[in-house]
């Protein structure tokens, strides 16, 4: 691999077309190649889009409204406040824990127009989990939601971290709003912990100390990191992909110029951004893509609370919609969805898990709308391939590889197999992560020297370039959309004194896809099912911790002692086939 200093190869090796058969599903207005966006880094780009597309809409929440103006200048007063007053320099870390907020954008944008790398962080992350992340990526400062400071205050003396900057759910909204929102959260609904943070700092007051300051350019290019992106890898275990201003750039540039042709822009399009901002996907997607495109982002803080979210999309009657099947699933189910008026939905696009073919059905009986598949993983920032916008997707498939991105499906030795024979998915473009970060070996694992990317997940190429995921290499559980790693369940499992050993499998759920089911061997069998989902509750965020637990005697392993999941996998679908009979 290459060292994490040097530079991504360039946009558009050249291309022959006549192995490259997908081009051939290219709309005329979709290039083979991209061309090199012009700004050198996001926040740059955020002030290119703010001169575009000025005092129009671009963020919308809670019934407030920020315009791309009004991003760029929020977002240049903090920036200002985090070099000036925090004395933060070009490459430190930075945290962001928040859900769907207009704050979001303001923090992020801010924090990379200073020429600081953003952390992303789940909300709902554990303790033990937020310590893992701050001890690897040894953060300066983090912005926080208030309703979850008293994790951070749990962890604080164990961190690098200086300067902790709290906000709260309504402090972009104009008062008196900001401040009956924020006093209905935090004393009526009671939605904010008691925490005690000594020199805490307000983000109202952050943006307002920001002011007095001019922003000091960084002199970033399209080589500095901008993200560690945190993600169980290709192989299994927490760790960080190190994504670039140049990745990220370029990687919305791959996926909007399919997106362009369908939405159209004259006049413009309002999306509805409910995946989470802090996930890869709505990252690139949503806050960079369609803003970017000049598009209006309502985002949706709480997409669980699905009587508020089918109001919000009557009201706003969306152009488009980025989801996961098992929102997709959801929205289907919820009263009042199916009478909704989808006369504006030109678009929907989904992602971070397989969909059902029952569901795709369903929603263009009701929407009238195909949903759009496509295909993508963190360490690819994250979009690798998505189904072409302008024809009716093949269900089932994950469409054909976007432009300036080649595809190769290798059998054990690397080597090309035939098409539509099953092979592990290589990936080569400029969206390619330079590597993990603080971890060489897992980088050169998954990265050759000549920048191919091996994804860990097994697929089919047919003869028109259409793919297809068929298993995954890596015996990764993607629940909701999410994640989720069998060793780090059974890591965690295995701290209880109670616990010998444990093994993790993925359990088919028709709304999640899939939920994590755990096998265990106990050390002193007074152990009970919900002892060990009590303790688990502490240490693991909720998709991650095992729906089902089942004690067994001795796990299945390997000559060298490895748990064989596959045999756990083949034991539950016996038992699964047997039910019917002993029922």
């Amino acid at each position: 691999m290459r060292s994490m200093n040097d530079s991504l190869p360039p946009i558009g090796d050249p291309v022959n077309g006549a192995d490259r058969p997908w081009y051939a599903f290219y709309p005329p207005e979709v290039p083979r190649v991209i061309e090199v966006p012009p700004e050198a880094s996001l926040g740059e780009m955020v002030a290119h889009t703010a001169a575009r597309h000025g005092d129009k809409v671009a963020f919308t929440n809670l019934g407030g409204q920020l315009t791309f103006n009004d991003v760029d200048r929020l977002a240049s007063k903090f920036a200002a406040f985090l070099q000036h007053d925090l004395g933060l320099a070009k490459g430190e870390r930075i945290v962001i824990q928040m859900p769907n907020l207009m704050q979001y954008p303001v923090a992020l944008y801010g924090a990379l127009r200073a020429g600081l790398i953003v952390v992303n962080a789940n909300p709902l992350y554990t303790v033990t989990e937020l310590a893992g992340v701050f001890r690897d990526a040894k953060p300066k400062a983090i912005v926080v939601l208030a309703n979850f400071a008293d994790k951070i205050e749990e962890v604080l003396p164990e961190t690098t971290i200086e300067h902790v900057i709290v906000t709260q759910v309504a402090d972009m909204l104009p008062q008196p709003k900001r401040a009956l929102i924020n006093f209905l959260a935090a004393k009526v609904k009671k939605m904010v912990p008691e925490y005690s943070i000594p020199g805490e700092i307000r983000f109202p007051d952050a943006l307002a100390r920001g002011e007095r300051h001019q922003v000091t350019d960084p002199g970033l290019t399209k080589d500095d990191v901008a993200f560690l992106q945190y993600t169980g890898g290709t192989t299994g275990g927490a760790k960080a992909a190190v994504l670039t201003h140049g990745n990220l750039l370029t990687n919305q540039e791959q996926f909007m110029a399919q997106i362009r042709n369908t939405l159209g822009e004259e006049k413009q399009s309002t999306i509805i951004a409910a995946l989470p901002l802090y996930h890869v996907f709505a990252l690139t997607v949503n806050l960079i893509g369609f803003f970017r495109f000049g598009a209006r982002n309502e985002l949706i803080t709480n997409p669980r609370d699905l009587p508020a979210f089918v109001k919000t999309l009557g009201k706003v009657q969306p152009d488009g919609l980025i989801l996961v099947n098992t929102l997709a699933a959801a929205l289907l189910d919820a009263p009042g969805f199916k009478d909704l008026d989808f006369g504006r939905m030109r678009l929907t696009v989904a992602g971070g898990m397989a969909v059902r073919t029952a569901v795709a059905k369903r929603w263009r009986e009701v929407t009238g709308s195909d949903i759009t598949e496509g295909y993508g993983l963190t360490e690819a920032s994250p979009v690798v391939s998505v189904n072409p916008t302008h024809m009716p997707p093949r269900v089932g498939t994950i469409g054909v590889p976007l432009p300036s991105t080649d595809i190769r499906i290798c059998d054990d030795d690397g080597n090309d197999v035939a098409l539509g024979t099953p092979g592990e998915l290589w990936v080569r473009g400029p969206q390619v992560m330079r590597g993990y970060w603080n971890n060489e070996e897992e980088s050169h694992r998954v990265i050759t020297d000549d920048r191919w990317l091996l994804t860990g997940d097994i697929a089919t190429l047919d003869q028109d370039g259409f793919l297809t995921i068929v298993d995954r290499k890596k015996e990764i559980i993607v629940c909701s959309g999410f994640n989720v790693y069998p060793g780090e369940i059974e890591d965690v499992a295995s701290l209880h004194p109670k616990v010998a050993e444990a093994g993790a499998i993925p359990i088919a759920d028709e709304r999640a896809g899939e939920v994590p089911k755990l096998f265990v061997v106990r050390r002193d069998e007074s152990l009970t099912e919900a002892e060990l989902k009590a303790f688990l509750k502490e240490r693991l965020t909720g998709y991650k911790r095992p729906r089902y637990i089942e004690f067994i005697d001795e796990l299945p392993k390997t000559n060298v002692g490895k748990v064989l999941r596959r045999a756990l996998r083949e034991r539950e679908a016996q038992a699964t086939a047997e039910a019917p009979a002993s029922s």
